[in-house]
């Protein structure tokens, strides 16, 4: 059989095909029924972000993609740590947690140490369950605006003035440079041991 949407060629059609043939006559109907779904979760949850809980800004995987940066699952503990909240707390009031990933670089802990202060210092917290000290009033809690999208998360491009191409840019090839650095970091074990070996003869 063909894939997708493609022409059937040579119809040789037999064992029941009828029974295989598929239809996508309820696609408006799925539709109608993800957007009820969402207005009803909304309702749910007010006035918690209909949008689900803050996620982090992550950079993407792989080399071809990780310049790029995009939502992550969830804060790490460290993170959490730095915005000084603890997990229970944390997830408890609208942030998520991811206690599996690791923070590799102090420019992406302190980037969501402060997307997390940012979020503490605007969120507005309702003491339903009576966990904390504040008193929640009724009045106030019906009054509540929801959310229906949190801090967006913007991918930052630095642009840099037009200026003369010098000798050095000329003779400078980035593959090189990427290709020498990614070398260096994985012959950093080696090069250690050896000159440890050298300096111990």
């Amino acid at each position: 059989m063909a894939h997708g949407n493609d022409v059937v060629h040579k119809n040789h059609f037999r064992k029941h095909w009828q029974g295989m043939v598929k239809t996508w006559f309820n696609q408006p109907a799925r539709k109608h029924r993800r957007a009820e779904a969402r207005k009803a979760k909304a309702k749910r949850v007010a006035p918690k972000p209909a949008c689900g809980p803050l996620r982090p800004i992550v950079n993407c995987p792989t080399r071809r993609y990780n310049m790029k940066v995009r939502a992550g699952r969830g804060f790490t503990l460290q993170e959490l740590k730095a915005a000084g909240l603890s997990v229970p707390i944390a997830r408890s009031i609208g942030i998520a947690v991811d206690h599996r990933r690791r923070n590799l670089s102090m420019e992406g802990l302190n980037r969501n140490a402060a997307r997390l202060r940012h979020y503490m210092s605007k969120v507005v917290l309702f003491n339903k369950a009576k966990i904390l000290p504040v008193p929640c009033h009724t009045g106030e809690l019906q009054k509540a605006k929801q959310r229906n999208a949190l801090p967006a998360i913007h991918q930052k491009y630095v642009f840099e003035k037009a200026r003369k191409i010098t000798d050095d840019d000329k003779s400078y090839s980035a593959f090189h440079a990427i290709r020498q650095h990614r070398a260096n970091k994985r012959l950093a074990g080696k090069r250690m041991k050896a000159r440890a070996a050298k300096t111990a003869e």
